[in-house]
């Protein structure tokens, strides 16, 4: 596991959380690699357009699986120990997720 530049903390995710968000990103780096195919390719405008229309979507629900274990992982086990930093850590992450 490589260090995060961005934060000293860590998460240890379940085999069954794993291999969910290891799919969906295996799957988004396939579509990517379409989309590159497709210009390559001369694709037209539009084709194109749809496709990473594809992969934002994907990249959404990613994030919102991730943001969902998130909550139900790290935020509730912060609270329920005392640490209440991590209510502000999360809706710091909200704001920029909102942009």
């Amino acid at each position: 596991m490589t260090e995060c530049e961005c934060s000293k903390k860590r998460k240890h995710r379940g085999e069954n959380e794993y291999r969910s968000l290891i799919n969906r990103l295996s799957r988004i780096e396939g579509q990517v690699r379409g989309i590159k195919n497709m210009i390559e390719n001369d694709a037209y405008c539009t084709d194109v357009l749809v496709q990473v229309s594809a992969v934002q979507a994907a990249l959404n629900a990613f994030s919102k699986e991730l943001l969902s274990n998130h909550i139900h992982t790290c935020v509730a086990e912060n609270i329920r120990k005392g640490d209440d930093s991590v209510i502000d850590e999360l809706v710091v992450t909200l704001q920029k997720l909102m942009k």
